[in-house]
């Protein structure tokens, strides 16, 4: 395919291409929304640089950027997501986790956090078989990040 031949910043500029995601189109505005009401973060695998150039490119209106690189333990492992509550110091069911992974969700409330599974059909590509519905008994399950703002008052 001829990678051999990429420079050393064709190769840094493609293996950063997940610093470059576009949002889903509800995100910005559904987020925004969420913002006026609650304190919004993510909580990702990925490392501090990486979410904040995601924010910055996709326009992610975050208060903050939880990476479980701060506590070194990798969801699904429970650390990480007490480290949500206790960074914020909250109470578990003070925090919700809002995904479109059924994993992540059922790891997050065995830590006492609510849930909000948002249905991305195309999450994981056009032949997606795995997070099409939720599994488990979550708080919410919505279309978007919007109808989640509906559902908890953020006009």
């Amino acid at each position: 395919f001829g990678l051999g031949e990429l420079s050393a910043d064709d190769v840094r500029h493609i293996n950063r291409v997940w610093h470059r995601l576009e949002p889903w189109p509800d995100s910005v505005p559904g987020l925004t929304r969420l913002k006026r009401r609650y304190t919004i973060a993510t909580l990702s695998n990925g490392n501090v640089a990486l979410l904040n150039n995601m924010a910055k490119h996709a326009g992610l209106p975050w208060d903050m950027i939880l990476s479980a690189e701060l506590c070194r333990h990798y969801k699904p492992d429970p650390e990480t997501y007490r480290m949500t509550y206790e960074m914020l110091d909250l109470q578990p069911h003070e925090v919700m986790m809002v995904a479109a992974h059924n994993g992540d969700l059922i790891a997050a409330a065995r830590q006492g956090l609510r849930t909000a599974f948002v249905k991305r059909p195309n999450e994981h590509g056009p032949m997606q078989t795995t997070d099409l519905e939720p599994q488990a008994a979550f708080d919410y399950v919505v279309e978007s990040i919007e109808e989640l703002a509906d559902a908890l008052g953020a006009d």
